[in-house]
C-alpha cells in the first residue's frame, strides 16, 4: 500500500480504482446500473469540471492565502526553491486546471442547452451566467497576465530586477482580483441549480 502513496500517478489511478469498486458495490446493492446516456454524460462532464474547478481554485487559494503570505518568512537563501522549483509546478497545474474548468463548463452548459441563455444573462440562467462570465475573464486572467508575468519571475523570460518587480505588482493584481471574484463565481455557480437567488 506504501508504494500507492509515494507516486501521484499511482494514487491518482487508485482513486479512479476505488471510484469504480464504490459504483460497482451500490450497483450490486441498489440494483441499480450506470446507463450511459445524455443524462450520465452531463452529469460525467460536471464532474470533471467540478474536479478542475477544485483544482484551479484550489491553487489561486493556496497562492493567496498560502504562498504569496509566506514569501517574505522565507529567508533570501531558500526563496529560489519555491521560484525556481514550486513556482513551475504550480502555474503548470494552475494554467491548465483553469483552461480545463472553463472548456468543461462550457461543454456542460452546451450539453444542458443554456450556453446561449446563460451567456447573455437571459433568466432563469443569469446565475451561472455571471457565474461564467466571471469565470472567463478569471481564466483571462490566468492566461494573459498572470502567467506571463510569472515567467519573468521565474526566469522563464529574461527581465532585469525591476522587472521582474513590475511584473510581480501585476501578477499580485490579477491573482488576488482573481480571488475576489472567485467568492461570487463560486456562488453563482452553486446558486444557479441550489436557490441561491
Amino acid at each position: 500500500m506504501g508504494a500507492v502513496f509515494q507516486s501521484l500517478g499511482r494514487t491518482v489511478v487508485a482513486g479512479i480504482v476505488l471510484l469504480v469498486i464504490i459504483i460497482v458495490l451500490v450497483g450490486l446493492s441498489t440494483g441499480s446500473w450506470i446507463h450511459v446516456d445524455h443524462a450520465w454524460g452531463t452529469f460525467f462532464m460536471r464532474w470533471l469540471h467540478i474536479l478542475s474547478g477544485v483544482m484551479w481554485i484550489g491553487l489561486l487559494w493556496y497562492f493567496n492565502f498560502v504562498q504569496t503570505p509566506s514569501m517574505p518568512k522565507i529567508p533570501d537563501e531558500q526563496k529560489p526553491a519555491v521560484t525556481k522549483v514550486i513556482l513551475p509546478e504550480a502555474m503548470f497545474w494552475f494554467r491548465y486546471a483553469a483552461l480545463s474548468t472553463v472548456i468543461t463548463g462550457l461543454l456542460l452548459a452546451t450539453m444542458n442547452n443554456y450556453i446561449g441563455q446563460a451567456l447573455s444573462l437571459s433568466r432563469p440562467f443569469h446565475p451561472i451566467g455571471i457565474g461564467m462570465w466571471l469565470a472567463l475573464i478569471m481564466a483571462f486572467n490566468v492566461w494573459f497576465i498572470i502567467w506571463p508575468n510569472q515567467k519573468k519571475i521565474i526566469g522563464i523570460v529574461p527581465a532585469d530586477a525591476d522587472q521582474k518587480k513590475v511584473a510581480a505588482r501585476y501578477g499580485l493584481f490579477a491573482s488576488r482580483f482573481n480571488t475576489l471574484a472567485s467568492i461570487p463565481m463560486l456562488y453563482c455557480m452553486a446558486a444557479q441549480s441550489h436557490g441561491g437567488f
